[in-house]
Order: structure tokens, then C-alpha cells, then sequence
């Protein structure tokens, strides 16, 4: 007590000790204020567990979740029994934090599965169809229950996803079929740090990918499938049914876009449109969400309850809001089903679930609750999705708009009526849907990305009338009527709203401005602004605006970050070198046309691989043995294609990248990248300088079950470039 007296004495003279004293009491007055609001906390928590188990660079052996699990439990145990508030407040983050690490854990073990290793085939694959999807002129294929001739049981992959370009689009899900393949290993990032699809098939248990020689020929089941089996591919079936009788209907991109909305199956829809949208601030529609199943669910609940109300004997004895919520309920559920249950339209079911069955038990529906425990299912089930832009848009977008319209049911409302109120009031929530939404998913877009758009609300404003009024009323009406053969024409009044929705895209996505192409942000930045993101939709008092300052710090972390000045690609013949000016340039022509350009729109470039190849003007100089070329430092780089180049290109060059192996001929540069250190090491980065910084791409991986390589061999390190 003496102690605390004497730091309020000296607060009263304005001392450091004072002005403390003095911040921590208005922070605990804040939070006390805003303590309604503390659950909202765990889901954060939840994904901070998740985040630290991934961000791992060596895979954790089961002790270490058996003690995270255990963890929890004790910490939810002493937050019950605690009386002390921001002791059981931290116990209770701490509880929820090792669940995540543990949850995540344990995700990782129940997909496991084998990988491949190296390129195999041609060789003959005996497989059952999981899925099926249009892509271009042929079908991307998921084969499971997997048989081949050259590996072992235990060496075979649980699924490998195929391109099929003849007789793939007649396949049918459950089908059994033998087929010629050429596999792969799932590819990772095109450069260190970027996207990793090798992580995302090994949650989906995709142990290989390749492409398929000739035509499936059906052949007889081996077994009989099981109960679940059977339920997963007969919904399986019935997704593809729909979505082939929607192309039957509407053919092109409409039908693409039509089979998106309502069975989740995108593969239809051209990369021109595609494109159009996500620049139009459209990219929202073709993911089923929040609009989506809120026209669905609530469209039924008026229409059962206006139907019911009309019948006096029913409405006057019966609860039929109730026997609505039960309708509106049960056809999201089936919604979701067809859909694919993707991230955002889980998301959605879960918060409109709870709005239902707040009605059946009369009870209000906590909206930021609802986005919290949406968060807290998808995590648990699917801990992999954190890394997803679904899921980091969709929160980051719903949350959003959940706080502003608290801010707005806090208001006081003017009581004078107004012309058109209606109207005014569905053209001021589309704009504020839809600035709100764009300027929280905008850093998200960016990181995944690489593009901000500027024009969405307009997007939004021209579009959504027709999405809300006629695409999604004619999508529900066909779905009733496709059991009957009655649906095409509901697809047809379906595919003349798409129609106007593409003219709208097109049209915005053309203006002038509408989209700024942005340089790959770190990663620790994007959490960083994420944090800030959080702060400021939980809390609800003045303090909530301290979130801006790690935002601030995060956006200028980005814009501070240097790309880096050398590029290698997997297959030791991609190499871009930055100039002068600033841009990276192409060392010959890329034959990795994917890393090519995904490194082009990381660094912020909107020219395409064909426009970024140097030329003796930008200091590179090239024979049919290989490249020379100078980067914006004076560093000589050399990119050699035959062993005869090796000689001198290694007297001359400061780096030196090779397709052949060059260990054996090449020791004087600083750094030496041959074809067996892009093997083992995947694509490299550098940022000349002294010294020499390099990072890998299964250095960044780490040593997790989904990269399968030694992470201590490729770590990021650097190298003393002085003589």
C-alpha cells in the first residue's frame, strides 16, 4: 500500500512513475468497460496457438501436443477457479492458445499420408474419381483409392490431382477408372515466402499431380465402398449432376459462374472474367458467403412466414416464425452441402445458424459472437485454413461490417421520415457493404494478390441490385425445380442477371485507375496489421483506436521492405536479375513460366514474363552458352547452360547459376547455384550486398511433413562477399 501511495505522490508531480500509474488505470477502466467483450478474445488466441504451431521451422514430435493438450486443460481449470479477473484472463489465452498449437497438431497427424518424392512415369494408375471439374479444354481429376504397379502400399499417395484433356469432363465422382500418368511432388512456392500449394495438398492428402496420357477406361470396382464412402460420393454425384445440368443451360463463363453460386465449382469460369470481377471488387460473388446464404436462408424464412401468415387458421395457433427459422435452416444446411462447405460458406452457415436457432428459442442473436465462434469451428476443424485468403478476407470482411452496424445500432436515429427512405437506405448499406469491405480485405488482397482495386463500390452499386433481385431468387427457383426438369428456365432469367453482372465487371474493371499492382508484404507484417485489424473490432470504447499504431507500423514495415535483387527458379534456368532502374529482368528466355510470373506480380510489376526479358541495352549479354548479366550494384552474374561455359563464366562472375552440375569446375565465385542445389533447396533469393543474404524456399518451409527435405541445410543465412 505504501508502495502505491508513493507512485500516486508522484504522479500528482507528473513524474514518468505517475504518468504510468496513471496509464494503467485508464486501461484497466477501458477494459472493465468494455468487459462484455473479453470472450471475443479466445478465437484470437485459438489462431495464435494455430499460427505459432505453423510458423514452427522443424515439425514438433507428439510430446510436445500432449503437452500443449494437457496445458489447456490445466489452464482452463485454474481460469475457472481463479477470483482474480486478468489472472483467469490470462490463463484462459493461454488455455486457448496451446489447444490451438495442439489442435493443429493433431490435424497434421490425421492427414498424413505419403508424398512423392521425385517426377515418376509414364506408369499405370488404377484409381477411383473423387472429383471432377471442367479446366479448359479438358477436366482437373482427383483420383483416390490409388493402385500402382511401381510403388509399394506405403509409398503410394492417398489421392494425386490429374489433368485430363480427353474423356476427363465424361468422368463421373465414384466412378473406378485406369489411366497413364506422368506424376510429380506437389510444387512449392515459386520463391521464398510466397504461396505454398505443396502445404494446401497435404491437408487435402494430394500426394502428387501430373497430367494423364489418352482416355480413363473404366474398369470393375476392386471392393465395395463403405457407409460413409458411399454418402461422400453420393453427394459428390449430386454436385456434379447439378453443376453439368447448369452447363447444359448456360454454357461459357456464365455457366462457370452459375455452377459457382450454386455448387461451389468454379473451374468454367474464363481467366478474362475471372479477372474482370476481382478488379471490379466482384471476386466476393463467385465465393459463396454471407450474400449468399443470408438470400438463401432469409429469402425462404419471409417466404414460409409470409405464406403461413396468409392462412389465418395456421397463423393465429401455430409459431410459424419458428416453423420459417426451421425452413431457412434446413435449406442453408442443404446449401452448404452442394456448395463444398468451402471456408467463407461455413463461415456463414455458422452465423446465420445461430441467428435461426436464436429465434426458435427466443433468444437475441450476439452478431460479434457469432463471427467469433464461426472462427473457433473453422479453426478446430481445419486449423491449415488460417493461411487461406477465404478465410483471412472473410473474417476480416464480416467482422468489419458487424462492428460498423454496432456503431450504427448505437446512434440515435433520426425521427423524421424522409422520401424513398427504402430505397436510400439499400443504397447507402450497399456502399457502406461494400467500401467497408474493401478497405478490410484490401491488405489481404495485396498479400495474396498482389493487387488493390479502387473502384468496388461502384462494382457493388451497379451489381448487387441484380444479384440480390434476379441472379440468386432464379438460382434458389431453379435448385427447386431441377429434381423436376422445370429449372431452365430459372437458369436462364439466372444466367441474363450473370450477364449483367460480367458487363458491370467488365466496364468498371476498365476504367481508368481501377487497380494498383502492389509488392509482396512479409508475412510478420500482414499479422502485425491483422493484430491492430482485431483491436479495433473487439473493443468498443476510445482505446480500441490503439490498434492503428501496429497497423501503422505493419503498412510501413511493407512499403519499407527491399525485394530481392536475384531470382532462381526450380529448375536452375529462370533467373531474374534486378537492373538499375529498379525492375527485375529475365536472364534469357524463362522456361518457368509460373515462377516467372508470380515473381513479376510479387515485386509489383504489371508487365507480363515475354516484356521483362533483359537485352544487351539492360547489361545482360547471351550465346548458346549461357547468360552475363550486371546487376544495379556492378555484381557480375552468370547464368551458364553448358559445362563448357563454366571456365570462364566462374573467373569472371561474383554468382554464378548453372543447369549443369558445376561443384566439380566452379571455385571462384562467392556463391556457385547448380541444378543439385535447386533440387534439394528449391528456388533462390538473394539481396546482394555486404554481406550476401540468401533465403531458400525449403529453408522458409522449414522441415514439416509437407516439404519432406532437411530445413537445416537450406535456412536463410548470409555470406561475407568482402575480399
Amino acid at each position: 500500500m505504501e508502495a502505491v501511495a508513493s507512485l500516486r505522490r508522484l504522479g500528482s508531480f507528473g513524474t514518468p512513475a505517475g504518468w504510468a500509474l496513471r496509464l494503467l488505470a485508464a486501461i484497466r477502466e477501458q477494459a472493465y468497460a468494455d468487459r462484455v467483450r473479453w470472450p471475443l478474445w479466445l478465437p484470437v488466441a485459438l489462431g495464435a496457438g494455430v499460427g505459432l504451431y505453423f510458423a514452427l521451422p522443424v515439425e514438433p514430435d507428439w510430446p510436445w501436443a500432449v503437452i500443449a493438450a494437457g496445458l489447456a486443460l490445466a489452464a482452463g481449470a485454474l481460469a475457472r477457479a481463479s477470483n482474480g479477473a486478468a489472472f483467469r484472463i490470462a490463463l484462459a489465452l493461454l488455455a486457448a492458445g496451446a489447444l490451438g498449437f495442439a489442435d493443429a497438431k493433431l490435424r497434421t497427424e490425421s492427414v498424413r499420408a505419403p508424398l512423392l518424392t521425385r517426377q515418376l512415369g509414364p506408369l499405370g494408375i488404377d484409381g477411383r474419381v473423387e472429383f471432377v471439374q471442367a479446366h479448359g479444354a479438358g477436366a482437373r481429376v482427383v483420383l483416390g483409392a490409388l493402385s500402382m504397379r511401381r510403388l509399394s502400399a506405403d509409398r503410394t499417395p492417398a489421392q494425386v490431382r490429374l489433368s485430363v484433356r480427353t474423356g476427363g469432363q465424361a468422368l463421373l465422382p465414384g466412378q473406378w477408372v485406369h489411366l497413364v500418368a506422368v506424376l510429380m511432388p506437389p510444387p512449392g512456392p515459386a520463391a521464398p515466402g510466397g504461396y505454398d500449394f505443396g502445404r494446401a495438398a497435404y491437408y487435402e492428402q494430394i500426394g502428387a499431380v501430373g497430367y494423364a496420357y489418352g482416355k480413363p477406361r473404366p474398369i470393375a470396382p476392386p471392393y465395395a465402398d463403405g457407409f460413409g464412402e458411399t454418402i461422400r460420393l453420393a453427394v459428390a454425384k449430386l454436385r456434379w449432376r447439378m453443376t453439368e445440368r447448369i452447363h447444359a443451360v448456360l454454357p461459357g463463363s456464365t455457366g462457370g459462374i452459375a455452377s459457382a453460386l450454386i455448387t461451389g465449382d468454379r473451374g468454367a469460369i474464363s481467366d478474362d472474367d475471372e479477372q474482370a470481377l476481382r478488379d471490379a471488387g466482384l471476386a466476393h460473388v463467385l465465393a459463396i458467403a454471407g450474400l449468399h446464404m443470408a438470400l438463401v436462408g432469409l429469402g425462404l424464412f419471409w417466404f414460409v412466414r409470409a405464406v403461413l401468415a396468409a392462412i389465418p387458421a395456421i397463423a393465429l395457433r401455430y409459431p410459424i416464425k419458428k416453423w420459417a427459422a426451421l425452413a431457412a435452416l434446413a435449406s442453408t444446411a442443404f446449401y452448404l452441402i452442394i456448395s463444398g462447405a468451402a471456408t467463407p460458406a461455413t463461415r456463414a452457415f455458422v452465423m446465420l445458424a445461430m441467428m435461426l436457432l436464436a429465434v426458435l428459442f427466443d433468444r437475441p442473436a450476439l452478431s460479434m459472437r457469432s463471427v467469433g465462434l464461426a472462427a473457433t469451428i473453422i479453426l478446430l476443424l481445419r486449423p491449415e485454413n488460417i493461411f487461406e485468403p477465404g478465410f483471412q478476407m472473410s473474417f476480416a470482411a464480416v467482422g468489419s461490417l458487424v462492428a460498423v452496424a454496432e456503431w450504427a445500432a448505437r446512434r440515435p436515429r433520426a425521427e423524421t421520415p424522409r422520401r424513398f427512405a427504402g430505397f436510400r437506405r439499400y443504397l447507402s448499406g450497399v456502399a457502406t457493404t461494400s467500401f467497408v469491405g474493401s478497405i478490410a480485405t484490401a491488405p489481404y488482397a495485396v498479400f495474396h494478390f498482389d493487387r488493390a482495386t479502387h473502384y468496388a463500390v461502384i462494382g457493388n452499386l451497379l451489381a448487387m441490385p441484380v444479384m440480390g433481385f434476379v441472379t440468386m431468387p432464379a438460382a434458389a427457383l431453379a435448385v427447386i425445380l431441377m429434381p423436376f426438369g422445370l429449372d431452365a428456365w430459372p437458369l436462364r432469367v439466372m444466367g441474363f442477371g450473370i450477364e449483367i453482372m460480367l458487363t458491370v465487371g467488365r466496364f468498371v474493371s476498365g476504367l481508368p485507375g481501377a487497380v494498383s499492382i502492389v509488392s509482396a508484404w512479409p508475412v510478420w507484417a500482414l499479422a502485425l496489421l491483422s493484430l491492430g485489424g482485431v483491436w479495433i473490432l473487439i473493443w468498443r470504447r476510445g482505446w480500441r483506436w490503439l490498434g492503428l499504431l501496429p497497423m501503422v507500423a505493419a503498412l510501413a514495415w511493407a512499403v519499407a521492405v527491399r525485394g530481392p535483387d536475384v531470382l532462381v527458379a526450380r529448375d536452375a534456368v529462370t533467373v531474374a536479375v534486378r537492373g538499375e532502374d529498379g525492375l527485375l529482368r529475365f536472364v534469357g528466355e524463362p522456361s518457368d513460366d509460373y515462377s516467372a510470373g508470380e515473381w513479376l506480380k510479387r515485386d509489383g510489376d504489371a508487365r507480363d514474363s515475354d516484356a521483362a526479358v533483359a537485352t544487351p541495352t539492360d547489361g545482360v549479354n547471351c550465346d548458346a552458352y549461357g547468360c552475363i548479366a550486371k546487376a544495379h550494384d556492378g555484381t557480375i552474374i552468370a547464368v551458364a547452360s553448358r559445362v563448357g561455359a563454366l571456365e570462364e563464366d566462374c573467373a569472371a562472375a561474383a554468382i554464378v547459376v548453372s543447369v549443369v552440375p558445376a561443384r566439380r569446375f566452379c571455385h571462384g565465385p562467392k556463391l556457385v547455384i547448380d541444378r543439385i542445389d535447386v533440387a534439394r533447396a528449391g528456388g533462390y533469393a538473394l539481396w546482394l550486398g555486404e554481406p550476401l543474404k540468401i533465403e531458400t524456399v525449403e529453408g522458409e518451409r522449414g522441415e514439416r511433413p509437407w516439404s519432406q527435405r532437411p530445413a537445416e541445410k537450406f535456412r536463410r543465412r548470409t555470406i561475407n562477399t568482402a575480399g
